[in-house]
Order: C-alpha cells, then sequence, then structure tokens
C-alpha cells in the first residue's frame, strides 16, 4: 500500500504491456484508467487500442520497484446464466406469489405420507414372512396325529406286555398281576438307586405304562427279564422291576413314564 501511495504521488508513471514490450519499442499513446486498491486510488495511463481488456501489466516508478497486477475490464455480463432451482422445488413452492405458509399442511402430509406407507407395508410384510415360517416349520397334521396314540387295554391279557410305537420310541404297556403290585410295593425305598414309590409310578396299580428306553445309553431293553423280572438291557446289562425302576447295573434313573390319560376303563391316550 506504501508502494501505491508513491505512485500517486509520484507524477511520472510508465506503463508498458509486458505482452508488447519485446516485440517493439514503439511509445504508445495511452489515457488513463482508474483503478480502487484498498483504500488508495491509482490514475494508469494505458491505450484500449493495443491492451488487451485482461492482460498483465508492469508499472515502473521512480523508486525502481517493480510490481505486476492483473486488469479485468467487463462492460456486460449477459454471459452469466441465473441458476434455475424449480426441478428441485415442490409444485407448490413454484409460484413466487404465495407464501410458502400457505401450503406448509400439504407438504407436511405429503413428508408424512410416504414413510408411513412404507413402514406399514414393512410391518405387514414381516407378519406375513412370520406366519409362514411358522406355518412352514410347524408339525404337519400327520405328525401331529403321531403325537397321541390310543390303545386299547383288552387286547393285552392279564401278566404280559405289549409294545406300541409313540413318537418314534416303544412303549411297554404292561397288565399286572397282583402278585408283581404287591411285590413292588413290598420294596423298601433305601434299597433303590433312584427312590420311587410304586403308587407314585402307576394310576392305576394294574397298568404300567413306560418309555422303552434304557436311561443309560438308549437302548430297548427286554420285558419279562432280568434278575428282578421286569426288564433287562442287554447292551450292559441293567436291571429293572415290574415298576421300571432301575435295580442293578449302570442305568442311574428308573425307565420314563410318558404322559397318558385313562379313557373309560378299558382304553388309554399316550401324548
Amino acid at each position: 500500500m506504501a508502494f501505491i501511495r508513491h505512485l500517486v504521488r509520484s507524477n511520472h508513471i510508465n506503463v508498458t504491456p509486458t505482452s508488447f514490450a519485446e516485440k517493439s519499442a514503439k511509445s504508445y499513446p495511452f489515457k488513463y484508467i482508474n483503478y480502487n486498491v484498498g483504500d488508495a486510488h491509482v490514475s494508469v495511463s494505458s491505450t484500449m487500442k493495443n491492451i488487451r481488456a485482461r492482460g498483465d501489466f508492469r508499472v515502473k516508478g521512480r523508486t525502481g520497484v517493480t510490481s505486476s497486477f492483473h486488469s479485468i475490464v467487463r462492460y456486460a455480463h449477459t454471459d452469466i446464466e441465473v441458476p434455475n432451482f424449480d426441478n428441485y422445488r415442490r409444485q407448490s413452492n413454484k409460484d413466487p406469489t404465495q407464501p410458502a405458509s400457505k401450503s406448509v399442511d400439504k407438504r407436511r402430509f405429503e413428508s408424512y405420507l410416504v414413510p408411513t406407507l412404507g413402514m406399514m407395508g414393512a410391518v405387514y410384510l414381516g407378519k406375513v414372512v412370520l406366519v409362514e415360517t411358522v406355518r412352514i416349520l410347524s408339525a404337519t397334521a400327520d405328525v401331529l396325529a403321531m403325537a397321541s396314540v390310543e390303545v386299547n387295554l383288552q387286547d393285552i391279557p392279564e401278566g404280559s406286555t405289549k409294545v406300541v410305537k409313540w413318537r418314534g420310541k416303544p412303549l411297554f404297556i404292561r397288565h399286572r398281576t397282583q402278585m408283581q403290585i404287591d411285590k413292588e410295593r413290598a420294596t423298601p425305598l433305601s434299597a433303590l438307586r433312584d427312590p420311587m414309590s410304586d403308587e407314585d409310578r402307576h394310576k392305576n396299580p394294574k397298568w404300567s405304562i413306560l418309555i422303552a428306553v434304557c436311561t443309560h445309553l438308549g437302548c430297548v431293553p427286554i420285558p419279562d427279564a432280568g434278575d428282578f423280572g421286569g426288564y433287562y438291557c442287554p447292551c450292559h446289562g441293567s436291571h429293572f422291576d415290574y415298576a421300571g425302576r432301575v435295580r442293578k447295573g449302570p442305568a442311574p434313573l428308573n425307565l420314563e413314564i410318558p404322559p397318558y390319560e385313562f379313557i373309560g376303563d378299558h382304553n388309554i391316550v399316550v401324548g
């Protein structure tokens, strides 16, 4: 800025266009162009005929200091287009004469309608997927029919055992004699590995319903065999009495009792 003030105070300023200086040493008539630089006002003589509207000038003063600056002279701006954002504006806001407050309710409705419908559709789709998944993975009618089995007890004579299939497992349905009932009820609980009274294992003392799977490693025992007359597992030598209680061998627990109900006096439903 001090340099500009020095130029203003000086009476001799030469302006030489750099693009023509090397081509010719001829002097050009100049006319003054005013430049405002900061708070200083500088008058520089130039020629509009030989110097372009945009170019580099070199200003020289008596101090011998040289500075260059860029000059731009534009008298019209018709080549600049005003940006148009109508493609990004809503139809209700394109009219500049209408205030935006008149269409605020409509715009809010449009803004909330699409997300709300999308959320409702997503919830309905999730419900359909969940229902169909449960339907596919659920048991079919024939499997549900096999979940329970009905047995006619009149077909089982006293002292014998009938084997039926329930949920892929064998069942022992024994018609016990009175001697077998008395024998098992006379057994003290202290002699049992898995203590359980005979009364607690039977709804009807004449009928013993057991899952025919050894509690040791899952083998199928043999009825009417073993040291106690009830069931014997040939795989590892476990012995069970007429109530299905383990009495000898590696089996840790008694034979399991399935859920069952009596239907009248001659039928039971297992499961």
